[in-house]
């Protein structure tokens, strides 16, 4: 597709705008090399588009040209309403933002089961953006569009879901069904993609031109960010870590395959061989018996013990594939597994560097990051936020040709 000039400049001066938070024309145009003139036109589109707005300067100096007070520009954060969202196991997560990207509310939901129909998943979701709307004083009507993360492994682009844990079926055109549920434009992604835009916009990685975010749930994804941008693959569905080999041949992986690291780190993998434990009780929620594992393992129960060593080693083993592949600056430990320290203790990060390539420089810096679903929920919206812009500046784009 071919972008015309002043759609580019729209589209920047849009995003210096946000960035900036507040800005005066003449930084916009020395902060974006555009002239004043060109600064002047386009800003005054997105002003009649009601994007953005005119506030007075705090010094409130008058404007001695034009007898009238000096003003900035910022994004008009009543222009639109942003819902992110992220399911997980049994639970379902959601913010509400302006335009501006302030948080007008939040809502986390417990879900009946694990995994849904695409239709009742649906279902679901609508009712909660409706819950979630109405606490801000708004309905759903007032939503201009929403981002959902989801574990799996997803064609961003075209909004497909290939497989996840939470739907009962494979193959879906997941954005497509909640569109059409909700009468509004959905954007679906891996959650794990989300938390890497999250970082990339308001957290460790925003100084950091090359970053990894492996996420440690019920599940292992990863998000990777090159040159300041997510990298998603040919297909879209790029970079999942959980679902890469560390044994030929090996346990049983739930998206049906063998060999898988997430069937030896996943909480899931864990319970699996806690069965094996005298006094493991498999009716009990899932955070106590991983607890009671950890508990057994610190007490020197050698079952317990030998279960995290290899969890452990595997861990190490597919940190050290990563580190030899991309050659990050950074990798962020994420999720809900982070409250749990058998992954990031220092003989695992150890058993990586040990096993990574030797230069003469020192290896990446690995830090935790212990997002909560909430916060997972808000790289959602920020996904959501960047897509309903851009059909903003379409429209604009139509109604000024």
């Amino acid at each position: 597709m071919v972008v015309l000039p002043r759609e580019y400049g729209r589209r920047r001066l849009l995003r210096q705008i946000r960035q900036a938070g507040r800005v005066p024309r003449i930084e916009l145009a020395n902060q974006t090399g555009m002239s004043r003139a060109t600064v002047t036109t386009i800003t005054a589109e997105l002003l009649q588009a009601g994007l953005i707005e005119e506030i007075a300067r705090p010094d409130a100096t008058p404007d001695t040209r034009r007898g009238r007070p000096r003003v900035d520009l910022r994004i008009r954060g009543g222009a639109h309403t942003i819902v992110g969202a992220k399911i997980s196991c049994r639970q379902l997560s959601l913010v509400l933002l302006d335009f501006e990207g302030a948080e007008l509310a939040e809502l986390e939901r417990q879900l009946p089961a694990e995994s849904f129909s695409p239709g009742k998943l649906a279902d679901l979701f609508a009712d909660a953006v409706d819950d979630l709307a109405r606490g801000a004083g708004l309905t759903a009507n007032d939503v201009s569009g929403a981002g959902l993360g989801i574990a799996g492994v997803v064609q961003a682009a075209e909004g497909i879901v290939y497989w996840s844990p939470s739907l009962s079926e494979r193959n879906v055109a997941l954005g497509e069904v909640l569109t059409r549920r909700l009468g509004r434009p959905i954007f679906i992604d891996n959650d794990a993609n989300l938390v890497a835009l999250a970082e990339r916009s308001f957290g460790l990685g925003q100084s950091r031109s090359d970053f990894i975010v492996v996420t440690i749930e019920s599940g292992v994804g990863m998000g990777v960010v090159l040159g300041g941008e997510l990298y998603r693959g040919t297909r879209g569905c790029g970079a999942e870590f959980g679902h890469t080999k560390v044994h030929l041949d090996g346990a049983l992986c739930r998206c049906g395959q063998r060999g898988c690291l997430e069937a030896y780190v996943a909480d899931y993998a864990l319970l699996r061989e806690a069965l094996s434990m005298p006094g493991d009780d498999p009716t009990a929620p899932p955070a106590m018996r991983i607890e009671a594992l950890l508990n057994a393992a610190r007490k020197g129960n050698a079952t317990a013990r030998s279960i995290l060593d290899r969890a452990g080693r595997m861990f190490a083993l597919g940190l050290a594939n990563l580190v030899n592949i991309f050659d990050p600056e950074l990798i962020i430990l994420a999720g809900e597994q982070m409250q749990f320290d058998h992954l990031f203790a220092d003989d695992v990060i150890a058993a990586m560097r040990t096993s990574i390539v030797q230069i003469d420089k020192p290896p990446p810096d690995v830090v935790i990051h212990k997002w909560g679903n909430l916060m997972w929920a808000k790289g959602a919206a920020a996904y959501a936020l960047d897509n309903v812009t851009e059909l903003s500046l379409a429209g604009l784009r139509d109604n000024t040709a």
